[in-house]
């Protein structure tokens, strides 16, 4: 056994020198999702649902390209990656039936990225299921397992998938998360979490199917562990943890009345029915459905649509060959039927709902369950088996906790569960720019707070002026954060997801080499991190085969802070003419935002932060052509820090990056306080540092081709501070004037305007 090379202390991390450390991390990669064998991205139709014969050999890349790839990202600073794998890649051609040369593939990437130093923690990813549900994950038989035919889930709009759209370029944007909220998810997530309870005649091979799926999914992520394992090189050096699923969902466990939109749905986009429009359409029933778009004030009713499946449904014909994966299926569990139709929620001979509340309550002792109680009981119960799981094989794993996204963690402070190997491990995206694809610098909403009911009303929860924005940012992280440690205990919180899309404004940046938007987003992220005092986070992503047209290759998405069609950024220090841009300084996009008056607003401070804060353009062209936003990515983290971080921030407007920490004593000759200082910001003879004590030095080193320079601070025991200045440039256009009176004409349009005046 490998020893421990990151351990937990507490709320820190510690390497083998006592060194706190801070996770810059990314997502490697989102190409994992989909198989490299075919060429399968989710805008093409052909083979699509030959689902068994797949390979996932390449992703995320090949073996020979492996070092290519870890060079970049280590040369950008990033010293954590979370590993994308699906179920799918390892158990694609039937239950039990493992992908050993895929497992072998994974092993050499694993291999590869060990000779760069990284700390890597294996995430199991899924979205909305599967890739025949509309995103990523498990493999085709779980839905057929299911009763499921995933071939006519567009008719009945079970699911909306992009492969099978009918133009698929047109597919509309972000539309694929709204399949949590439409039948197959709603079924399947069911299943998965509580069969036993809402779906007893659903057995198959003895089993009920939420044991099913649960044993195949843990049992072949089991197998992966195990090969890595008897790889006898990659144990906990440079695998620290495991995730145990991302992003799960309830299904429809806690409605408490399916014919009516739950409360706390908040997404609402394209076609959105009620639970019970949405059996019906999957069993073949005519419905008319409202419609949503997603304005700028978040989802707006626009009208209504009829969804007419003409009788095709999204059930298994009665005449299905079941014996194709060799599973044998309980006589009581009938094909051609609603699942629910045969647990008595409703009656298919007169389409009449019988038992809306079916999922309200807990069967085995009539609780009433809400998203709490999910979590606690039917989402705990399943961590349970696959956290057993992972300590079989490696006891002193970190277990990386994902609890459903933005929905208050298990209470499991105090008690067996509270391991002290776990991280609290959230996501966190501005809902408003995802889904929009648009930096908005007027107003945003403080989410978070209008979850946890911190507003009277949602109308307070508006912060208006950029500065805002972006302290509200950090309080949302702030307060995600803290909750952790008030339901869970004492553990590292690391944001495992969190990004912005790059196709923001149609394209803009794309057309013109204007990254304004892009870097003004992804600083206002990062400046969130950092003042949040996360222990670390995993940006989301990194994609290979990201270009312009069809970004990630993913449902649309475009969060790759890489693409094929961008100049990559410069390895070292770069002239004037590598990143010749402007913009209007007097931005505060770029600044550190220390004022308190803008925290929140009032009658008094709202004309004074909507003058103040407006980006305006009073800049020529650009040519930077792909630097990506990198200036508000490639930004200088503490690595290894002597004591513990009291604080630390990057002020990109100034390029100026401070850090404050505790030391119980003073540093060794061998075991300085190390900063990651990137010389696209901090170029050799235009940088300077000031320190309350102490020696320091600048130095580049290289590993494997990867570049970094670095910076080790020898200082005295107690508190300590360090102020590091780099080279101050301008770093990006704005949009101009006629987008800042758009945003505000949307705000007069909408009464912010008459509300606060």
């Amino acid at each position: 056994m490998a020893p421990l090379r990151l351990r937990i202390d507490g709320r820190i991390f510690r390497d083998s020198e006592n060194r706190e450390v801070t996770l810059h991390g990314i997502n490697c990669a989102a190409d994992a999702k989909l198989p490299a064998t075919p060429e399968l991205p989710s805008h093409v139709a052909d083979n699509f649902f030959d689902g068994d014969n797949v390979s996932f050999v390449n992703r995320p890349f090949s073996v020979d390209d492996a070092a290519t790839h870890f060079a970049r990202l280590r040369s950008w600073g990033y010293n954590t990656i979370r590993y994308i794998f699906t179920w799918e890649a390892i158990e694609h051609a039937g239950p039990g039936i493992y992908d050993e040369e895929w497992i072998q593939h994974t092993i050499s990437v694993l291999r590869k990225a060990k000779e760069f130093g990284f700390y890597i923690f294996m995430d199991p990813h899924q979205d909305v299921w599967s890739r025949f549900s509309g995103g990523s994950g498990a493999p085709m038989w779980t839905l057929y397992a299911c009763g499921l035919d995933p071939t006519c889930f567009d008719v009945t709009e079970a699911a909306l998938v992009q492969n099978v759209y009918p133009e698929p370029d047109k597919f509309p944007k972000m539309i694929w998360a709204t399949n949590y909220t439409r039948m197959a998810c709603q079924v399947i997530f069911t299943l998965f979490f509580g069969g036993k309870d809402f779906a007893p005649k659903a057995i198959i091979d003895g089993k009920n199917i939420q044991d099913y799926l649960q044993d195949h999914f843990i049992a072949a992520c089991e197998h992966l562990a195990k090969r890595i394992h008897q790889a006898g090189d990659l144990e906990y050096d440079p695998i620290v943890g495991w995730e145990s699923i991302n992003e799960p969902n309830r299904g429809l466990i806690s409605y408490q009345d399916i014919s009516v939109i739950p409360t706390e749905q908040k997404l609402q986009k394209g076609t959105s029915p009620t639970a019970w429009q949405a059996i019906l359409t999957g069993s073949g029933r005519a419905c008319e459905v409202d419609t949503w778009e997603f304005g700028g004030m978040g989802p707006y009713k626009s009208g209504s649509a009829l969804i007419d499946p003409e009788g095709k449904t999204a059930w298994l014909s009665e005449d299905y060959d079941d014996s194709q994966y060799g599973w044998k299926r309980d006589p009581g569990w009938r094909l051609g039927e609603c699942i629910w139709a045969q647990h008595g929620v409703w009656d298919p001979s007169t389409d009449t709902l019988l038992r809306k509340d079916y999922f309200g309550k807990d069967p085995k002792n009539g609780a009433t369950i809400d998203y709490e109680y999910f979590t606690n009981h039917y989402y705990m119960q399943y961590y349970r088996k696959h956290s057993k799981m992972v300590k079989s094989i490696f006891p002193d794993s970190l277990m990386f906790f994902q609890p459903p996204v933005l929905e208050i963690p298990p209470s499991i402070k105090g008690t067996e569960d509270d391991d002290p190997n776990i991280v609290f491990s959230p996501h966190f995206y501005d809902g408003i720019t995802l889904l929009t694809k648009k930096w908005n610098r007027v107003w945003n909403i403080d989410v978070f707070g209008v979850l946890r009911g911190k507003y009277l009303t949602p109308a307070f929860a508006i912060k208006i002026g950029e500065t805002a924005i972006r302290n509200c940012f950090a309080h949302q992280l702030a307060a995600i954060r803290q909750e952790g440690s008030d339901y869970m205990g004492v553990h590292p919180c690391v944001f495992t997801e969190i990004g912005i899309p790059y196709d923001m404004d149609d394209k803009y940046a794309y057309k013109t080499g204007d990254y304004s938007s892009q870097i003004a987003a992804m600083d206002a992220n990062h400046f969130a991190l950092e003042e949040s005092k996360a222990n670390g986070y995993a940006l989301w992503t990194y994609v290979v085969t990201n270009n312009h047209y069809w970004g990630d290759q993913w449902n649309g998405e475009d969060l790759s802070i890489y693409s094929s069609d961008d100049k990559p950024l410069p390895a070292g220090t770069f002239s004037p003419a590598e990143s010749r841009v402007s913009l209007d300084t007097s931005s505060p996009s770029y600044s550190r935002a220390q004022s308190t008056e803008t925290l929140s607003v009032n009658p008094g401070n709202l004309r004074k932060t909507l003058s103040v804060d407006r980006m305006s353009s009073k800049s020529g062209g650009s040519d930077v052509r792909g630097l990506r936003a990198a200036e508000a990515f490639v930004r200088p983290t503490p690595v290894a820090t002597h004591g513990n971080v009291s604080s630390f921030g990057f002020d990109l407007r100034n390029c100026s990056f401070r850090l404050a920490l505790s030391a119980p004593s003073s540093t060794r000759e061998d075991a300085p306080t190390i900063v990651y200082l990137p010389e696209f910001h901090f170029p050799s003879g235009q940088t300077s540092a000031e320190v309350s004590g102490g020696k320091w030095t600048i130095s580049s080193e290289e590993t494997n081709g990867a570049a970094r320079q670095m910076l080790r601070w020898w200082h005295a025991e107690g508190e300590q501070t360090m102020t590091v200045k780099g080279a101050v440039r301008k770093q990006g256009a704005a949009l101009g004037v006629e987008e800042d009176e758009g945003y505000l004409q949307q705000c007069r349009d909408v009464g912010l305007r008459r509300w606060w005046w």
